[in-house]
């Protein structure tokens, strides 16, 4: 019997940054916790980490490509069949891709990047929403970035790409709702101490693009654990309320 204080959490892009981060923080209070991610290794290190970081941590790792619908459909039946129940669904992937002039781009390289970073969190929450819808309660996080709200240079199709997160995001919220299931986003803009901020230090052109952006976050460039705290509300009681939302978590560099 699955006790009823405990929430079943599955994140997918648990293995790093904000992902782990959140993955600790709901380990840390009792939840059970599957995260996601393509790199079996990645997983096993990500979970001696939480088992390290956590005492007494539940947590386990599924095995995902979810650009592929399928393997998406079959990661979120295993992660169903290994918790019992989903009740909190969290998608935290990120993007390989660096910002680049859309006038230096390859044609072929527009769908690609529109495939890379739109597709994995749309099929796993669609996967995951007809357990949730299923058992008529639930709550989906998507991060997804304020490149979908203010326009930025070199980021053309990484907007595009976040604003149709963002727009699935709304309107599965009005569709899921009749079946007491909630889906909100999460749009951070630079992230410290994190691999895409690692991934932005070494391209001369992010690196001046998001320098700029720092200094506009008068209330500091956010982390890891701010994005954290914010889905851990998400997923609780006092956002009971609460879908359809998109939430900039950004210092200040914008307003949008």
């Amino acid at each position: 019997m699955i006790d009823s204080d405990r929430q079943n959490v599955v994140i997918l892009g648990g293995t790093s940054g904000v992902g782990f981060e959140t993955a600790a923080r709901f380990a840390a209070q009792g939840d059970r916790v599957v995260i996601m991610g393509r790199d079996a290794a990645r997983g096993d290190a990500a979970l001696s980490a939480l088992r390290a970081r956590v005492a007494g941590a539940d947590v386990q790792f599924v095995a995902v490509d979810a650009a592929d619908a399928l393997d998406a459909v079959r990661a979120a039946n295993e992660a169903h069949s290994l918790l019992g129940s989903i009740e909190v669904l969290m998608c935290s992937t990120s993007t390989s891709q660096l910002p680049v002039l859309l006038h230096r781009m390859a044609p072929t390289m527009i769908g690609g990047w529109m495939a890379e970073i739109t597709l994995p969190p749309l099929h796993m929450t669609q996967a995951v929403l007809n357990h949730m819808r299923a058992a008529r309660r639930g709550s989906v996080i998507l991060v997804a970035s304020d490149a979908a709200k203010v326009p930025t240079p070199g980021e053309a199709v990484i907007g595009a790409a976040m604003a149709a997160i963002c727009m699935f995001a709304r309107t599965a919220a009005v569709e899921a709702k009749r079946e007491g299931v909630r889906i909100n986003v999460l749009t951070p803009s630079l992230i410290a101490d994190t691999p895409g901020a690692a991934m932005i230090a070494t391209d001369p052109f992010a690196a001046k693009l998001f320098a700029k952006a720092a200094e506009n976050a008068h209330l500091g460039v956010a982390v890891p654990a701010d994005l954290a705290e914010l889905a851990l509300f998400l997923a609780g009681p006092g956002s009971a309320r609460m879908t359809g939302q998109v939430l900039s978590v950004n210092g200040g560099i914008s307003v949008a």
